[in-house]
């Protein structure tokens, strides 16, 4: 039985007091038609130089959802995974499900599953850094707009940017009025989603959102006999609001919290048969893969907290602004899944699906993670002329870890335990100039000193597995440190060539801080990575045609990473050990094209290309413990060990496309609606090495919505469908013990009905 966190009774209250409140679609601020062009596509306005722009005038590479991409892939209880490939070169997995988020964007992410693992890309929620992976998953509701800054953002967003930012910023209060949208869908699922905001005359105002999301188990353990045991969840968040303004005063002071409690992923034992990387059915070569079933014999459960206060301060004094943003986040996780996906093993009277060598059973918690940070900043107000904004960063990070390690399946009292505990503190200084000449011509400057230090300790406390895979035993608590300290930078250039297209160019220096890896359940030392730098280059062109009908958007792009920090995950030995690589480089485009050729129908296309290479003639890696066909060259004289120089990137495909397509017909006092969504990826490898099994070809995935909506937003239903063709790919997998996979989402439909007021 899962555990439950809150009562069924306060999760329908939740429920009737969103719908009760007569409640409205959210707000997206991108999408700005003005009244002289109605069948335009509008403006998209973003805030990613901290101040709103035309997106078309910004000299970097940005990428927007729109309100229906966003209403379309977020349906059917789905999560922030859903956002991969919406975008070009995005893309978001996951070896622990809703909670540990992985982005990668241009091909430059971490693989790593460790709860202290940092990443390249970083997620910015209210102009906060989210660092922790178990922050970074928080619910995406009530949102203004969503933003994807590629390239390095280390000179107005600091530290862990050098492959870009994924931008949320949520609706604010100011204005009386809401929303709310309930559905039911497949598996038992049901999502409400609601918001409401009051304001008054005297400068006071609130606004409180939600979200309640379920799905019972729909996959069936076979081992366990008939009914369903895994895959269900209950995951709540809530956001309160209390703002006041007065004149060039406006205090905004937030408070959030998130509590989920379901499964976490579930692996599945030998998905793959030898010399191929199709997936196979329980029964092995031959048999259909089942996605509603598994065969295992662990315990499997998931519950994450996080709790967030914030305040924002910005007073506006004319020619600037100056801007205080204060927050604390703090979060815990429990988190156990059946890591060989299978049942028995070798030694065991029976085993399978396959072959399982040992069993493996692991539990990863955050008995406590704390996060304080502090932004200062004064900006002009300004758009023509010179221009300029500078200020002060800190960060400071407190973080415990427990991995405890269990002999036998349904064990619940460890054979190991390892405990962590990390602290890290950076601070940053940094300024950004602009001058924009009368002739067109904008150019753009900004420069960041950045220092960060990392303290970490860990051991292993109990261990009665003597001997397990030669690394049994109790291990004394070792400590280590890192620190550095450098400059980032950025210049750009934007020329108005007419009104209707701008070209850019624009070279960053970004980076990544030091990291420090100490997975002691399974090992006796402790890895370090030195900071990462990144140097890219871009250039474009931002264009619109057809009387503002048409946008199109051309990026091409070159980077160059000197000690790129790489994560060597599992391999024969199951260790997890950071690496430097001493160049990696990558290049490719990103087109977007947005269009409403005719008065109803508007439709997109996104295509993104991404080459990138490993340059290491010394690097190399444990091949897989599992029975996989590596493809690298194996290092002579080092058995199981391959070369990785010349590979690709794990997680990074070499095309994405996305397009969408909406049409409405008018119908009385509203209109009917369609809406279709669609993202192809082309091939990924899971791993360092290169492997057959290890991998996945592609991947196609389509939704649909088709409804009926008031004039003025008033009531709306509609029913969807996502991953409409049910298609079956690999995500991820596990490589130390079998051909262990996990897959992507299954087919969901259902209805939806919201209103407005």
């Amino acid at each position: 039985m899962r555990r439950i966190s809150i009562s069924a009774i306060s999760r329908f209250a939740l429920a009737g007091a969103l719908l009760a409140g007569g409640l409205s679609q959210p707000a997206f601020a991108q999408d700005e038609t003005t009244a002289e062009d109605d069948q335009g596509l509008g403006t998209i306005v973003v805030t990613a130089q901290r101040r709103a722009e035309n997106v078309q005038d910004v000299p970097l590479s940005v990428s927007t959802l729109s309100k229906d991409a966003l209403n379309a892939v977020q349906s059917g209880g789905n999560d922030i995974r859903s956002l991969a490939g919406r975008v070009p070169n995005l893309n978001i997995e996951s070896s622990f499900g809703r909670t540990f988020p992985r982005f990668f964007i241009r091909g430059l992410g971490n693989t790593d599953f460790d709860l202290n693992a940092s990443q390249p890309v970083s997620l910015i929620y209210d102009e906060v850094v989210l660092e922790n992976p178990i922050l970074k998953g928080f619910p995406v509701f009530d949102l203004d707009r969503i933003e994807v800054l590629r390239g390095p953002q280390g000179t107005l967003f600091g530290r862990n940017t050098p492959a870009g930012i994924v931008k949320f910023d949520t609706v604010k209060p100011g204005e009386t009025g809401g929303y709310a949208k309930v559905s039911v869908a497949r598996f038992g699922t049901y999502q409400v989603e609601g918001a409401a905001g009051v304001a008054d005359d005297n400068g006071f105002s609130v606004r409180l959102s939600a979200l309640y999301q379920h799905r019972d188990d729909w996959i069936d353990n076979i081992d366990n006999g008939s009914g369903n045991d895994l895959g269900g969840y209950d995951d709540i968040a809530a956001r309160l609001q209390l703002q006041y303004e007065d004149g060039p005063l406006t205090a905004r002071l937030v408070g959030q919290v998130r509590t989920m409690d379901g499964s976490a992923i579930v692996f599945r034992a030998n998905s793959f048969a030898v010399g191929s990387n199709d997936l196979v059915g329980l029964g092995g070569v031959g048999t259909e893969f089942e996605r509603d079933k598994t065969r295992s014999d662990g315990r499997n459960f998931q519950q994450l907290n996080n709790y967030n206060l914030g305040l924002t301060v910005e007073y506006d004094f004319g020619p600037v602004t100056l801007t205080s943003v204060t927050s604390y986040w703090e979060g815990d996780l429990q988190s156990r899944g059946d890591i060989d996906g299978g049942f028995g093993n070798q030694f065991a009277p029976d085993q399978g699906p396959g072959f399982i060598p040992f069993s493996s059973q692991t539990q990863d918690d955050v008995p406590s993670l704390n996060q304080y940070t502090q932004e200062i900043r004064v900006a002009s107000n300004n758009e023509d002329g010179l221009g300029y904004q500078f200020g002060g960063f800190y960060f400071n990070e407190r973080l415990d870890i427990t991995i405890l390690d269990f002999s036998n399946p349904q064990d619940v009292i460890p054979a190991a335990i390892a405990r962590q505990r990390q602290v890290s503190e950076a601070f940053g200084i940094f300024g950004s100039v602009f001058y924009a000449f009368d002739n067109g011509l904008k150019l753009q400057g900004g420069l960041r000193y950045n220092d960060d230090q990392r303290d970490f300790v860990a051991g292993r406390t109990v261990d009665t597995r003597p001997g397990f895979l030669g690394f049994g035993g109790p291990v004394p608590f070792l400590s280590t440190s890192v620190d550095a300290n450098l400059l980032t930078w950025d210049l750009s250039a934007l020329y108005e060539v007419s009104p209707d297209i701008n070209v850019f160019a624009r070279a960053a220096r970004g980076y990544r801080a030091p990291a420090i890896q100490g997975r002691l359940a399974f090992g006796r030392t402790l890895s370090t990575a030195t900071d990462e730098r990144t140097m890219s280059y871009e250039a474009g062109i931002k264009s619109t045609f057809l009387n503002g009908r048409a946008r199109f958007n051309l990026t091409g792009y070159y980077y160059n990473t000197e000690d790129l920090q790489l994560t060597a995950v599992g391999g024969g030995s199951n260790f997890t050990t950071l690496l430097n690589a001493n160049d990696v480089e990558g290049y490719g485009f990103e087109a977007e094209l947005e269009a409403r050729p005719v008065e109803n129908l508007t439709f997109t296309v996104g295509v993104g290309y991404n080459h990138n290479e490993i340059k290491d003639d010394d690097l190399a890696v444990a091949g897989c413990g599992a029975p996989c066909t590596v493809l690298d060259p194996e290092v002579p004289g080092s058995p199981g060990i391959f070369s990785i120089d010349g590979n690709t990137l794990p997680q990074s495909p070499r095309w994405t496309v996305n397009w969408t397509a909406g049409y409405n017909i008018p119908l009385g006092s509203g209109e009917i609606y369609a809406f279709t969504d669609w993202y192809y990826r082309s091939k990924i490898n899971f791993f360092l090495y290169d492997s057959v099994e290890f991998s996945d070809d592609k991947l196609l995935e389509g939704g649909l919505r088709v409804g009926y909506r008031t004039g003025n937003g008033r009531f709306d239903i509609a029913g969807f469908v996502r991953n409409i063709t049910g298609d079956k790919s690999a995500v991820g997998g596990i490589d130390f013990n079998n051909l262990t996979a996990f897959v992507n989402q299954p087919r969901i439909y259902g209805l939806e009905i919201g209103t407005k007021f």
